[in-house]
Order: structure tokens, then sequence, then C-alpha cells
């Protein structure tokens, strides 16, 4: 079943992402294939349709999963929807499409069903004085399938940009399984039909928000982890976060356990920082460590203590305008069937190692090396009888910036990738005894992410030289000057065949996996900082400078299918203000107020 999840609040002022741009501007490129050497920058998209929306999409403008799916715009009091033509299917104020009078919804997300032909738009009318209103609407046809006011506090009064989300609230949880909304109270927690708002059932033993589940189908079970948000603190007396197993069918709680470590909540997206895992009859929870528990009963069966991620804020003096922290610097467990391999962070002496436990008893089979001057080490894979360890690579920054004026002050958010000043380098560790097999440090302030080609070769490269490696042996296959395509410093690289492409902050280049001569090198292209595949279909972002722009990549011979400049508010959190991109990634939508732009990716 396909959908998505997408949510935005009006209180940031940039929604996390950066989105200075221009509507719909499709940029013409000049052509001329430079041969042997690179590609033009040739082709434009074309447009499909251009369309209005009945109202200003200024808090979410959206679209389904495909081409025919329908296209979503809202503001605070009003949405209105096109279908895959272009053409109006329906419009309204919420005050009179709802029967209790739902309005000024700041807060608002959208759960998209049956391939973006339908689904449901939840309305949240936080209101500073009297009684919370939210209601559900039918998106495929604009009416109202439920609305309440028993649910009080559901987001903070007082939040701004560091209470606010990219995702669906904490305190309302869409399980897709059961088609239904898990709503948490500061009394209990209620599991909520979607398309009728009936209550399947309601619990006063359960509260705190979700901050992560897993359903088990098999048993109609969920396992969750509840936490109390910063906004409940208040709320909630006599709270204890919890790890528990339930009964989806009437809320009866299987097992109750307890866990070790603080749930930390991301400065930007305010994600909790954790995950939990499903494996057979262990549940796996990676907090303040990895946790791991009977899943028929809830009885801890092991447990390795360290720190999940180096968030490393920076050091902000008195008044300051700008909040920053890092993430994304340590790897996640890397499972197999009979074992699983952890990075840890040894706050002691500030170094990191890997590993290996027995996946039934957790004992220890073996630890590295300690590998020190090592910010990050964000990624291992297994490949034969070796361990590959990247030590270094990007990060993900979260930072918050206040701004001041006359007029009073704003707050603006944004997400991005840098690097760390830190020792880089590849480790092979012998799977049977996590010796160091061979180790390669030949890479400058930064190194990409590995690509690992049928367990016998890895690739990775630095800003300036691209590299091969057998994996058995260690052995240097070869050594190409990336900075000869002249496209930039790399911070990326894409498993494309019988190629890897070499992602970088002006453009691309490709590299046969056979020897490493190179296929091609784009023309320049400024401020790329993000890429997306979507089914085969290669994009690039800049969204440098304040600006959101996506180019569309041929990745078989580097040429830019075409260019979309946007200045727009709603928007994909995921692409920025003024973006969406369907799911099967043939159509880009641009947004502007009540301007809507279909472009088609593939001519």
């Amino acid at each position: 079943m396909n959908k998505k999840i997408i949510a935005l609040s009006l209180l940031l002022a940039s929604s996390g992402f950066a989105a200075n741009a221009q509507f719909g501007k499709l940029k013409d490129k000049m052509s001329g294939l430079m041969a042997g050497k690179g590609s033009k920058m040739s082709g434009n998209f074309k447009t499909v349709w251009e369309s209005e929306f009945a109202n200003k999409a200024t808090v979410l403008a959206v679209t389904g999963s495909f081409g025919d799916s329908y296209v979503l715009g809202t503001d605070e009091n009003s949405a209105s929807v096109l279908n895959g033509d272009g053409k109006p299917v329906w419009d309204g104020d919420y005050k009179s499409i709802t029967t209790n009078k739902t309005n000024k919804c700041d807060y608002q997300y959208s759960v998209w069903k049956d391939g973006g032909k339908g689904g449901y738009l939840f309305l949240f009318d936080a209101r500073k004085l009297g009684t919370d209103r939210i209601a559900v609407i039918d998106m495929a046809n604009g009416k109202e399938l439920w609305n309440s006011e028993n649910y009080q506090n559901l987001i903070p009064k007082d939040r701004g940009a560091i209470g606010s989300s990219t995702s669906d609230l904490e305190t309302v949880k869409y399980i897709d399984e059961l088609d239904a909304f898990l709503i948490a109270q500061k009394d209990g927690m209620n599991l909520v039909r979607a398309k009728t708002g009936e209550k399947v059932w309601e619990t006063k033993l359960i509260k705190g928000a979700v901050a992560k589940y897993t359903y088990d189908k098999a048993k109609n079970e969920i396992v969750m982890l509840n936490y109390k948000p910063t906004f409940f603190g208040a709320l909630i007396s006599g709270f204890k976060n919890q790890l528990l197993k339930i009964n989806a069918a009437n809320g009866e709680i299987v097992w109750d356990a307890s866990f070790r470590g603080t749930v930390e909540k991301e400065l930007v997206t305010r994600k909790p920082i954790l995950d939990l895992w499903l494996k057979g009859d262990k549940v796996f929870l990676w907090l303040d460590g990895i946790q791991v528990f009977n899943s028929n009963s809830g009885q801890k069966l092991w447990e390795v203590a360290y720190e999940n991620d180096m968030s490393k804020g920076s050091k902000v003096p008195f008044g300051s305008k700008t909040q920053k922290e890092i993430y994304r610097t340590l790897a996640k467990p890397l499972f197999t069937d009979d074992a699983v391999y952890i990075v840890v962070f040894a706050t002691r002496d500030r170094t990191k190692y890997v590993e290996k436990h027995d996946l039934t008893t957790g004992k220890l089979l073996w630890a590295s090396e300690k590998i020190t001057g090592a910010f990050s080490m964000p990624k291992i894979y297994k490949a034969g009888d070796k361990i590959m360890v990247q030590v270094g690579g990007k990060v993900q920054v979260q930072e918050i910036v206040t701004q001041s004026s006359s007029y009073g002050s704003s707050t603006s958010s944004k997400i991005y990738y840098d690097y760390v000043n830190q020792k880089n380098g590849l480790l092979a560790l012998s799977d049977a005894d996590g010796k160091t097999a061979w180790r390669s440090e030949r890479f400058d302030k930064r190194i990409t992410d590995m690509i690992i080609d049928k367990d016998k070769t890895v690739f990775i490269g630095d800003g300036d030289e691209f590299y091969s490696y057998d994996i058995a042996s260690g052995k240097q296959l070869f050594d190409v000057k990336h900075n000869d395509a002249k496209v930039g410093k790399a911070f990326d690289v894409v498993d494309y065949g019988d190629n890897v492409v070499v992602i970088s902050e002006k453009g691309l280049a490709s590299y046969k996996k056979a020897d490493g001569k190179r296929n091609y090198a784009t023309d320049k292209l400024s401020g790329i900082d993000y890429w997306y595949d979507l089914n085969g279909n290669f994009f690039l972002r800049n969204q440098k400078n304040s600006k959101n722009i996506i180019y569309g990549i041929n990745m078989e011979t580097g040429e830019t299918k075409g260019t979309v400049e946007s200045k727009g508010k709603g928007g994909s959190p995921e692409y920025g203000d003024g973006i969406d991109i369907s799911s099967d990634g043939e159509f880009i939508y641009a947004f502007k107020n009540k301007k809507v732009e279909k472009i088609k990716v593939n001519n």
C-alpha cells in the first residue's frame, strides 16, 4: 500500500529547509557533448500543465505517489485539491467543512492512501484559550470524516521552531497496518480508526508519546516505546518511560519492560534519537547502546552500553543567535543470522572500536583495535569474511537561527550534511577474530561512503581521488584523480550497474568499476548538497545560499534532463519549500501561492 506522510508547521520560517527560489523557473541549458570527457547540460523539463489552487498553499503543498495522484494545497484555514490533470476536485474553508468549526490550523499533516488518490488530512486547531479541536478530512472528496474535542494538548501552545516537527506529531502516530491513529493523552492512550474516529480502545495504563513502534502482523501486537515529551512534563505525574507490547485489538498490555537511558530529540526535526527492531523472538532497542528483550515475555536478555549518536552541539555563548547539533556519526548495528556488529563510542578516552556479539546470548566474540582520532564511524558492512569499516564521512547538521529586527524576531532552521576535520580511513577486519586485515588512510579531509561490489571489491573516494580495493587482500586496484573531472570535491558515491557515479559539489563523474576509466563528467552545477534516487530517476539538490533548485540527471550519460528552481511555501520537507516529487520520480511539482506547475521528468 502506497502512502506518504507529510507534515509541516507554519511556525518554522523555513520548515527545516532553505526555501528561497523562483516558482517553476525552468532553466534552458546549452547543448554540446564533450566527446570522451563529459556531458552537456542538455534538455529541459516539459510542463505538463499549470493550474491554480483555490487558496494559497502556505502550509502544505504536496502530492501523492504517482503522476495521476491528487495534489493538495492548504493554508491555515482552508484546503483545495487538484487531480492528476490539474483540474479542481474540491476546495473549502475548514470552518465550513467541519461540524465543530475547526479553524486556524497552523499544524496539519496528510496521510496518502491508494497510490495518492485519497487519504486523510489531519487538522489541529490548538487554541490558546478554550478547547482544542481536531478534525480529519477525506482528501478524495473534501468531506469531514470525523472531529473531536476530546483530545487536548496534542501540540505545545508555546511551540516555535524548536518545538515543531516535519513529520507526524509525537502525540499522534498513524499506524498504517491498522489504518488507525494512536493518540497519546496525559492520562492514557487511545487507538482511533482513521476513517470514522471510532475509539477502538482506551487505556489508562499507557501514558506518554510514542517515540517508536513496530507491528507484529502475525500476532496483531504492537511493540512500542513511550516517553514524556517536553510539553507533557507539567501534565503527567508519576510517569516513567515504557517499553511495552500491547494487543492491538483491545489495548491490553502483554508485557511492560524497563529500559536504560534517556530519550533525547534532534534539534530541528525533534525526532527521538533511538531505533527499535523486531527480529524473530527478540526486540532490539538502540538507545544509549543496544538492549535486547524477549519479544514474548519482555525479559531483558542482554545489553551493551555506549552512546548511540555523538551529537556535538556548537558552543553557544549567551545571546547567540545560532544553535547547532551534529548527528549520524555512528553506524547503526549490523545484524546477521547469528551475530550483531556495533560501533562503540568509548566515552572515557573518546575512541571508537567495533564489537561482535552473539545474537542469542550477547556474548562478546571479539573487539577490534581502538581507533583514535575518529569523530565519526558511520558505515560498516559485512563482505565475505571481512567487516568493512568506514572511518569518517559526512555528518548531518541541524541548525536553528534566530534573527531580530525592528519588526520583531523570526526563527529559521535548516538541515544539511557537512564534514568534520578528523582522521579518515578504511578498515577491513577479520570476521573470525576482529583483527585488522588491512587498512588504507589515503584520504584527505573527507571520505565518501563505500560501495561494495559482489563482496569482492570496495570503491571509495576522498575529495580529489577515487579508489578501488580488493577486499580479500587490500590491494589497491586503481587510483583515479577525480579532481581532473573538474566537478568539485566528491561527497558521495552511487552504485550504478557496471559503474560508480561520484557525486560532487559541482556535478557528477562516472567511472567504470572494471578499471576506473571515466565515462563522463558533467558541466558544472553549483552548490550541490544532496541527491535522490526515486525509482531509477536521479535528482541533485542545491539549497545553499537560500536557494531551492532540483536538477534531473541522466545517470547513463550525465546529461541534465532539466532544472526546476522554485520559490514558494509548502512543498515537501524532504525536497524543500515549494517543491514536491512524485514517489515514482516521474513528475516534479512546483508551487507558489495559488500556482501549481506539474513538470514531466522524462520526455
